[in-house]
C-alpha cells in the first residue's frame, strides 16, 4: 500500500463531473477519481476547514465514531472494476467496511486518517503529470491538476 495526499477537487469541463486528485506521498503518481457533486463538496469543505451549521453525513459519521470510541485507522483504495473504484475503511481491531472512495476520503480528511492505495491499482491507473519545468518542487500541484484535467476524460481510465 502507498500513502496518498489529497491534492484537491475540481469540476472537469465540459462534462461538469467533479474529480478528486490524490498524489503519492513518497512518489510521483497521481490517482484521479471521478466523484459525485455531494462528495466533492464534502471533500472541499474538509480541505478548507468549513464547518457547516449542522453536520453533514461525513461529519455525523465522525461524531458517531467518537461517541462510541471507535477509531478509523486507515482508508484503503483497493481496486478498480468496470471503471468503478473500491475502497475500505479499516477500524481499530482490524474491522473492515467496504466504502466508496469519495466517502472514505471525506471521512479521512475529517478524522486525520491516512489514505492508502494498493500498489497494483496505482500501477494500473496511476498517472504521472508532466509539468515541463526543471524545478518540480516549485510547481504548483493545483495548476498541474488543472492542466491534467484539460487533457483527460473518464474514458481514459476505462479498463
Amino acid at each position: 500500500m502507498r500513502e496518498l495526499d489529497v491534492v484537491g477537487v475540481r469540476v472537469e469541463m465540459p462534462s461538469n463531473q467533479p474529480i478528486v486528485l490524490l498524489r503519492e506521498v513518497d512518489g510521483e503518481r497521481y490517482l484521479p477519481i471521478w466523484i459525485g457533486a455531494v462528495e466533492a463538496t464534502a471533500i472541499a469543505f474538509a480541505q478548507q476547514g468549513v464547518t457547516p451549521a449542522r453536520p453533514m453525513t461525513h461529519d455525523l459519521f465522525k461524531d458517531v465514531l467518537e461517541a462510541v470510541g471507535a477509531q478509523l485507522e486507515q482508508v484503503r483504495i483497493t481496486e478498480i472494476r468496470d471503471s468503478t473504484y473500491y475502497a475500505e475503511l479499516v477500524f481499530t481491531g482490524g474491522i473492515r467496511v467496504s466504502s466508496r472512495p469519495s466517502d472514505s476520503i471525506a471521512l479521512a480528511l475529517r478524522t486525520g486518517t491516512p489514505i492508502f492505495a494498493a500498489e497494483p491499482l496505482l500501477d494500473e491507473v496511476g498517472i504521472i503529470i508532466a509539468d515541463g519545468s526543471d524545478d518540480e518542487e516549485q510547481e504548483d500541484e493545483v495548476e498541474k491538476f488543472r492542466e491534467f484535467l484539460d487533457h483527460v476524460s473518464p474514458e481514459d481510465f476505462a479498463s
